[in-house]
């Protein structure tokens, strides 16, 4: 494979990833080219979100029909174990292995398509070839560099993603309680909606938290309404540092807060809450203190009422059991 054939495999598709548009056709035409010089049979780029489950074949070339393509693309999605999962979970590069698949010929190479932030490795997907003879080191260096430029390709697209969802989120919180600065009951409802909605489509898991300050009557009897009004900016200001940059908190009443994270990092989140909060200074003599329950996606609901009732259960029994205290829902949906 001459270098100057390489060299101009690369150029054009850093070109077409330069380019406007959605990241499938740069990534089309990167594989087509990259598959057609090494001299491989057919070839795949898989991606995956480095926050959820979900992995998605949105690049293929060689295959016979859609059929067969589809095929692939589910053994792969089903089967934890497979080389292109394995591949991803390890961030290994595989050469010229052989297939373990009954039935399969030739051999198989795999890179994963990986970028660094902060220190830390973000596995995005893999670059996959199908190839009957052993890879020359020129076309394993092409390989190599055409895995490099698809993962940074798919990490743009995705903050490209993260960025409108970003704006959408702040335009959303243009409807913010006046009080803490949080999210408020309309904005916290949306954000429900459409983390449930997004979990419904690819599989993962919504987690939500409410949060209820312990004996709160007393304390704005005691200190004062003023006094009151500060417990909760200290609360809130609490709950906005504890949280990830994916988690939504709101206002959802007089003493109420409640938090929406997707994934299964609730339970985590809401320990950091209460210990933040257990850490604030005393009010009137009055240590302050927040209970919580926390209710998951779709273990123990399927809709947004049905989540947030059963969070409200979990928060009603850690109260019951003394002040500081974390409840989490027992599934309803199978009783």
């Amino acid at each position: 494979m001459p270098d100057d054939r390489a060299l101009e495999v690369l150029t054009r598709s850093a070109a077409a990833f330069a380019r406007d548009g959605t990241i499938e056709p740069a990534l089309e035409e990167l594989l087509a080219a990259v598959t057609k010089t090494v001299g491989a049979g057919s070839g795949a780029i898989f991606a995956q979100d480095p926050d959820r489950p979900a992995i998605e074949l949105i690049a293929s070339a060689g295959f016979d029909d859609e059929a067969s393509m589809a095929a692939f693309a589910k053994t792969v999605a089903e089967n934890p174990d497979h080389a292109i999962r394995r591949t991803i979970a390890d961030r290994a590069v595989t050469f010229d292995a052989t297939p373990r698949a009954p039935g399969a010929t030739g051999l198989r190479s795999h890179l994963p398509l990986v970028v660094t932030r902060d220190g830390v490795d973000l596995p995005l997907g893999v670059l996959a070839v199908a190839h009957d003879a052993p890879l020359d080191e020129d076309s394993r260096r092409l390989l190599t560099a055409a895995a490099q430029l698809a993962a940074v390709g798919l990490d743009r697209a995705r903050l490209a993603s993260l960025v409108a969802e970003r704006s959408e989120w702040f335009e959303r919180m243009a409807h913010m309680d006046p009080l803490t600065g949080l999210a408020n009951t309309r904005t916290f409802s949306r954000v429900l909606e459409l983390e449930l909605a997004r979990a419904g489509r690819q599989g993962g898991e919504v987690s939500l938290a409410v949060f209820d300050i312990d004996d709160f009557r007393s304390t704005n009897e005691a200190a004062g309404h003023a006094a009151g009004d500060d417990v909760l900016r200290e609360v809130a200001a609490v709950l906005a540092e504890s949280v990830r940059l994916v988690d939504t908190v709101a206002r959802y009443g007089g003493d109420e807060f409640v938090l929406v994270a997707p994934g299964s990092a609730g339970m985590t989140v809401a320990r950091r809450v209460l210990a933040g909060v257990a850490a604030l200074p005393e009010v009137a003599g009055r240590q302050v203190s927040i209970s919580a329950g926390v209710a998951s996606f779709p273990a123990d609901a399927g809709t947004a009422e049905e989540l947030l009732a059963a969070a409200e259960r979990a928060l009603a029994e850690a109260k019951a059991s003394g002040s500081g205290t974390l409840g989490e829902a027992r599934s309803q949906r199978t009783r």
